[in-house]
């Protein structure tokens, strides 16, 4: 039996996380038990004295725990970036979201559009469309979500336009990505790694940090939607 990593993660890694996990169980001889969630969930749970290994969260998050003695500053690593875009189901027509002009007549036009409450891009999307002046008309017919995969909604029917991290987006089968909401319009999020300081395994976490952030994990991260 196989020593185990206990892993809290965002759920924008967890396509990339499914597709290394057992590739690093063969190479290291040690299982990823990962569970995922959104940071601010994440955040919630440890404060509350959830305990891990290693914890994947938005860099902002993650420095938070650092401040706050949970997590070991010098095991930071940066993983990755991520883009909030769009998707719809498959086969549906794709909008023109390209500029700002084009995505604020997509919005209007959809019928209803998903987002997550609590999830960073919820958050980035709310702000959005109060900066681009469509909020109330927008949320008039919203899904609004408490957590998961917003493109969910999109195969029951309940949203035409699902909005989320490309690489959370991409995890939900039957649907099709359109693209990034407009880059000039967003910033992307920083999802970083680091150890807690009460972790069990030590050794093990530390050997996991160095792999995700090693140029053998990019590709996947690409293929997840994620930028290294």
């Amino acid at each position: 039996m196989p020593d185990t990593v206990r892993l809290l993660s965002t759920l924008a890694l967890k396509g990339a996380v499914a597709n290394l996990a057992g590739q690093y169980e063969a190479s290291a001889g040690v299982r990823i038990d990962a569970d995922f969630a959104p940071t601010l969930a994440l955040l919630d749970r440890i404060r509350r004295g959830a305990g891990a290994d290693v914890l994947i969260l938005t860099q902002e998050g993650l420095a938070e725990l650092v401040r706050e003695g949970r997590v070991a500053a010098e095991s930071c690593v940066d993983l990755a970036r991520s883009y909030v875009g769009i998707a719809v189901r498959a086969a549906a027509v794709h909008p023109d979201i390209a500029s700002e002009a084009a995505l604020r007549a997509a919005l209007l036009g959809a019928r209803s559009v998903v987002y997550s409450r609590i999830g960073a891009s919820g958050i980035f999307f709310a702000q959005l469309i109060e900066r681009l002046g469509v909020a109330a008309e927008v949320n008039a017919h919203a899904t609004v979500i408490p957590s998961g995969f917003t493109a969910e909604r999109l195969i029951t029917g309940e949203a035409d336009l699902a909005v989320q991290q490309i690489s959370e987006l991409k995890q939900v089968a039957g649907i099709e990505v359109v693209g990034p909401i407009p880059r000039e319009l967003q910033t992307p999020a920083v999802f970083s790694a680091g150890r807690m300081t009460g972790a069990e395994k030590a050794a093990h976490a530390d050997r996991l940090l160095r792999y995700l952030a090693s140029a053998e994990v990019a590709p996947v991260l690409r293929e997840s939607g994620l930028e290294p």
